[in-house]
Formats: structure tokens, sequence, C-alpha cells
């Protein structure tokens, strides 16, 4: 009797413990399936914030966070296509509520300052920079500290701000030529000059930075091209820029030349040099 009641016994444990293995089993597919949704639907995200187009990015980001209200990582995606998609108003108008949710993070401060400065709120992203413990040290946050400085007129903040923004990344062309910027502005031709080279050394497809470099050495009375890589047309371009620096400066000779090589170098029709060329020519004969 005592046998059967044991058999019975381990029968039954079987059984128990069969249904607890299924059970898990059960449990950990789901987990799997939760896994593999997750994954799909995060580089769904990353996809739509970088390779897709912005307003596609808006409009599926606009439906997730309309049916999943509280999730934050759908309104940083939403807000940040809007930028993308140049709707400022409405990408600060989605920054104000993440700001004000309660997983905001410092990073998503950054960023609702970054669409502010699009904006040309510069008061309203100085107070959201504020905010921001000053131990939290990152590229973007110290670039855009700079670009609030130079709104300001705090050059040697500004000056600080860039210098720390280039130590922080192994891509600096973009802040070395907003730095080069504010040394223009400032009339620092020279050091505007060597600023504007060092950006286009990191990346020699800026032609922001390579118009800018003409800026400055225009502005010094230096109308030789800098040796640097440059296209057929951005060589033109380039020449055109150079000629409006000289008529600027008053050396209006100078500059006709240069309107004239401008358009012989372009390999197409240059309407935009041809009708400074036309006017300046108009105006001499006067």
């Amino acid at each position: 009797m005592r046998h059967l009641t044991l058999i019975s016994l381990c029968v039954g444990s079987a059984v128990f413990l069969a249904g607890c293995s299924s059970k898990q089993s059960e449990e950990d597919v789901q987990r799997a399936v939760q896994d593999v949704i997750a994954s799909d639907e995060s580089s769904l995200n990353d996809i739509m914030l970088t390779v897709a187009d912005p307003n596609e990015a808006v409009a599926y980001f606009k439906r997730a966070s309309a049916e999943q209200p509280e999730r934050i990582d759908y309104l940083r995606g939403l807000g940040k296509s809007l930028v993308r998609a140049k709707k400022t108003v409405e990408a600060i108008s989605v920054w104000t509520k993440i700001a004000a949710h309660p997983e905001v993070t410092n990073d998503d401060r950054i960023d609702y300052a970054d669409a502010l400065i699009r904006n040309s709120d510069w008061d309203g992203a100085e107070a959201v920079l504020d905010s921001i413990p000053p131990t939290f040290e990152t590229y973007k946050r110290y670039r855009l500290e700079a670009m609030v400085a130079d709104s300001n007129q705090e050059w040697k903040s500004a000056d600080h701000f860039y210098e720390t923004a280039v130590g922080l990344t192994t891509r600096p062309a973009g802040v070395l030529n907003n730095w080069g910027y504010s040394k223009l502005t400032r009339g620092n031709y020279r050091e505007a000059e060597k600023l504007f080279g060092e950006a286009i050394s990191y990346d020699d497809n800026l032609f922001t930075a390579k118009n800018n470099l003409v800026v400055a050495r225009g502005a010094q009375r230096n109308y030789q091209l800098p040796i640097i890589q440059m296209t057929q047309i951005e060589r033109a371009q380039l020449l055109y820029t150079m000629a409006l620096a000289a008529v600027k400066q008053g050396d209006v000779a100078i500059g006709q030349g240069l309107l004239e090589e401008a358009i012989d170098t372009h390999p197409q029709h240059f309407e935009a040099a041809v009708r400074s060329l036309r006017a300046l020519e108009t105006n001499v004969t006067r």
C-alpha cells in the first residue's frame, strides 16, 4: 500500500512538473516574441529617424504617439522628425511636452534647446540649457552653449564652448565652421580663415566652410582662391563669392575680372554671375 502511494505521488509530481515546464515554455516563447517585436520596433524607429523621408517619419511617429501617448520614445521620434522636416514651431510644442514628461532626460532637454534655437528663441534655449547640470558634458550641449554665447556677444565664453565642443567629437567640421563664422562676424578675419581651413581639413565636402573661407580672405583683400579640393562648379561659385567680396571692398575692376572668370569656369550658364557682371558694367559706364 505504501508502495502504491509512493508511485502515485511520483506520478502526480511528474504531471505537476510537466505542467510547470509547459507553462514555463509558453512564458519563454511569449517573452521571446516580445523581444523580437521590440527589436523590430526599435529598428523601424531608427530607420524613420535617419534615412526615411522626414514627412513620412512625422506621420509614423504621430500615429504611434497618438496610439500610445505615454510612450516618451514616440514623442522623441516625433520631435526629432519635425525638426528634420523643418516644422520648427510644431517641434517646439512636442519638445515642451517631452520636457514635462516624468521620463525626460538631459539629452531631451538639449534637443529641446536645439529646437528653440532653430526658431531663434535664444532666451528660451538659454533657460533650458541652464536647467541642465554642468556635470552633463556632451558635444551637442557645448555646441549649443557656444551658439547662445555668440547670440549674447559673450565672445570669451563662446570661444571656450566652441573649443570644448571640438574636443568632444571626432567630426568637428561643422562646429569649426560655426566657430569660424563667429570670428568672421567679430571682424577677426585671420582667425576665421584658419578655422574654416581646419573645418575643410576634416570634411572637404563642406561647401559652406569653403565659401566662408573665401569671404574671410576677401575681407583681407586676398583675392586668390585657397588651395583646397573643389569641383569645377564649386570653383565657379567661389570665384563669384570672391568677386562680390572685392566689389564690397571697392575693388571693382578686380571684382569684374573675377565675375568673368566665374562665368568662363562654370560648366553651365551661370545666371547669377552674368546678372552681377551686367549690373556692374552698367554702373561703371554711368
